[in-house]
């Protein structure tokens, strides 16, 4: 069965396309890409790394201009993270037998409820899997034991996750992404643990 893991390259995501991988299903890490910043690279040494086949979803530009619009009329990246997580799953929904990705039970966005699960896979007639019954200090603990992994402060060159080509944009527009998104940290999965 051919299933999408929506990758990032970090190890919620990772952990994610291994478990499948070794529950038996055919594993594609797919990133998404609207064209603004290859975002992605980061992500296909991630999966390289672990063995795995990465694909790149170049997705229309339309999806994550309405995105920014949105962080920027909010001033607050949730609503609009949340609307293009859902675009993106519902466009390779169009293609996979299973659609999965590696959000976790305290994750807050973007982050499908159960119901839009339900509609998904009604619809869609796909399967959709996540982490939601894994807090972040079971995945911390899996994952330590699993991988390696770099620790670094976020930036545009470590990290594939959509935050990425949303910051670039925003600051196109004549935005200050800054002002909008913290200062963080991020993990990206460089290989398996020796």
């Amino acid at each position: 069965m051919k299933a999408c893991v929506l990758y990032s390259g970090g190890k919620d995501s990772s952990l994610m396309g291994v478990t499948l991988h070794r529950l038996g299903f055919d594993v594609e890490l797919c990133t998404a890409n609207f064209g603004v910043y290859d975002s992605y690279i980061p992500a296909s040494l991630s999966a390289e790394s672990l063995g795995f086949t990465h694909k790149v979803l170049n997705l229309d530009f339309e999806i994550l201009d309405k995105t920014c619009d949105m962080i920027m009329e909010d001033g607050f990246p949730n609503d609009g993270i949340k609307f293009l997580h859902e675009s993106v799953i519902e466009e390779v929904a169009n293609s996979y037998d299973v659609v999965a990705d590696g959000t976790r039970r305290d994750d807050r966005t973007p982050k499908l409820n159960k119901n839009q699960i339900r509609s998904l896979e009604d619809r869609k007639d796909v399967q959709y899997i996540n982490l939601d019954s894994f807090g972040f200090k079971t995945i911390k603990t899996i994952t330590s034991n699993l991988f390696e992994f770099s620790y670094e402060k976020s930036n545009k060159d470590n990290s594939s996750d959509y935050e990425v080509e949303i910051r670039t944009l925003i600051d196109e527009k004549g935005g200050n992404s800054l002002d909008i998104f913290p200062e963080h940290y991020q993990t990206r999965v460089i290989g398996y643990k020796k």
